[in-house]
């Protein structure tokens, strides 16, 4: 069960550290903590967010979101300065043993490339919500609203304090000007006598009706529109071998709604793509692509919190590649694929 407490050491090129990590598995999506740390009070935390594919044994990982950091005054060593991305084989080799080694890079640039190594322990050296769940995992706290409202303990934790105003002295207000109340304006002409019969005769005068603006009624550009018209940024070119690509796209900050639509060689392949935790997986046979293709993501909306991101990781000819995707309503995000000579 990869649910549980790992400890050990990760790190990228010669910045190598102590890491305690919690995992806890939700289906395919995993969730927790880090602990990057030299004392217990000398560490910085992050919530995590992953995935796990049990045919593979593969286990990938990255530090999401830091929610906590504690330093004492005068301090040479500062772990955990840079998030990391890090992959891992889930081996148990037997007696219990159970290990994760893989692969780390940064989060963001994802260079640097390091290595990761953890054990997997019975007890931790940091206490936090996530111990109840791993605690009680297989006798009820593996139930998915379970994880779900510890998991979003962190987005209450980050939301900053409002502080309430003070009370201001009410205001006051002049009292309203009551305005006669207007009326036609009757206008009487001399009377006409004719035959002994008075005829009064009246005009009324009112008020010209003011102009009215036509209403102008702008129509929202669609999908292929925004493709024409955004700027493409050129974010990673990947090699084109094997006989497919196989994509899979995640919301790489808070889950906030995210829709997007994927253009391969100017022509809409995907639209209304949701991201969430969850990978949104699509395969392109290589035998079906040029010598050169582009795959352009473009934000539908940009969700709650802009801009909308995305996490891609693609799978070529059993090789494994990441990037960071990122479309405004400006500019979108494109992977090049070239088939090599």
């Amino acid at each position: 069960m990869v649910t549980g407490v790992w400890k050990g050491k990760a790190g990228t090129g010669f910045k190598q550290g102590k890491l305690e990590l919690k995992l806890i598995q939700k289906g395919d999506s995993l969730y927790g903590t880090s602990y990057y740390y030299e004392s217990a009070n000398n560490y910085r935390r992050y919530t995590v967010k992953g995935y796990f594919n049990q045919q593979t044994n593969q286990v990938v990982w990255w530090d999401d979101e830091l929610i906590e950091s504690k330093s004492p005054k005068v301090t040479i060593l500062s772990p955990g300065e840079i998030p990391l991305l890090m992959e891992a084989d889930f081996n148990c080799p037997g007696s219990g043993v159970m290990m994760l080694d893989g692969k780390a890079v940064t989060k963001e640039e994802q260079k640097n490339k390091g290595t990761v190594h953890l054990d997997k322990v019975e007890r931790n050296q940091f206490t936090d919500e996530w111990d109840y769940v791993i605690e009680n995992y297989t006798v009820g706290a593996n139930d998915p609203e379970i994880i779900d409202s510890v998991a979003r303990l962190h987005s209450v934790v980050q939301q900053p304090q409002v502080v309430a105003a003070a009370p201001q002295p009410p205001v006051q207000h002049p009292a309203p000007t009551v305005q006669p109340k207007s009326e036609p304006v009757v206008i009487t002409e001399k009377p006409i006598v004719q035959k002994d019969t008075v005829q009064t005769i009246t005009k009324i005068e009112t008020a010209p009706l003011p102009k009215t603006e036509p209403t102008v009624v702008t129509n929202q550009p669609d999908i292929k529109e925004k493709f024409i018209e955004r700027k493409k940024i050129l974010t990673t070119e990947l090699p084109l071998e094997g006989d497919s690509i196989e994509i899979h796209f995640y919301d790489n900050a808070e889950i906030d709604g995210d829709s997007i639509s994927l253009f391969m060689n100017n022509t809409l392949v995907f639209e209304h793509v949701r991201l969430s935790d969850k990978p949104y997986i699509v395969k392109f046979a290589t035998k079906d692509l040029t010598e050169s293709n582009e795959l352009v993501m473009v934000a539908e909306n940009l969700g709650s919190i802009p801009p909308n991101t995305s996490f891609m990781i693609a799978y070529i000819n059993n090789q494994r590649y990441t990037a960071n995707l990122e479309s405004t309503e400006n500019s979108s995000a494109m992977i090049k694929f070239v088939r090599r000579q």
